[in-house]
């Protein structure tokens, strides 16, 4: 028979491995931020660069610090924005996110800018994304993320992002 500490390790390994009963409940204790409508425009081969969209709502205030994605040598987060009478796109190091209010990445606004991309992104794959956040204490987390590539936002909305 194994020793105490010995089988609480295992039955901690299973029950993480095996997502039980009470690694639900940890989890959304420790998610501390929800993202939904995700997705990554389409690519076609030869094309350098595109966009990721989504709505971020952090539950204390935030701030998107990171990404990161196999798909992409660079992956940052863009903010496009009138100046004068030209649309200028630029990286930002973070993006707020202040609590309960949810933060809109899309196009003409904040995005997610995937440049240097290593294959085409086909309609109907996924694409792996990783968030960086930081809270107000400077705790980072990290957030994986499966990514729908279209060619329209969720709800049939069409995105042009101009890549």
């Amino acid at each position: 028979m194994p020793k105490l500490s010995s089988f609480k390790a295992l039955v901690a390994t299973v029950t993480l491995l095996l997502g039980g009963p009470f690694c639900g409940l940890v989890h959304a204790q420790a998610q501390a931020v929800e993202v939904k409508d995700a997705w990554v425009r389409t690519s076609v081969q030869g094309q350098r660069a595109t966009g990721a969209f989504m709505k971020i709502t952090a539950r204390e205030d935030m701030r998107l610090v990171g990404v990161a994605t196999p798909v992409a040598g660079v992956a940052e987060i863009h903010e496009m924005k009138m100046e004068g009478d030209v649309m200028k796109m630029r990286a930002v190091p973070a993006l707020d996110l202040p609590a309960g209010k949810t933060v809109e990445l899309r196009s003409g606004g904040y995005h997610l800018m995937l440049q240097e991309l290593r294959t085409a992104l086909p309609r109907g794959s996924t694409v792996p994304v990783t968030l960086v956040f930081r809270n107000a204490r400077g705790v980072e987390s990290r957030m994986a993320l499966q990514l729908p590539v279209s060619t329209t936002a969720p709800g049939g909305g069409t995105v042009t992002h101009g890549h």
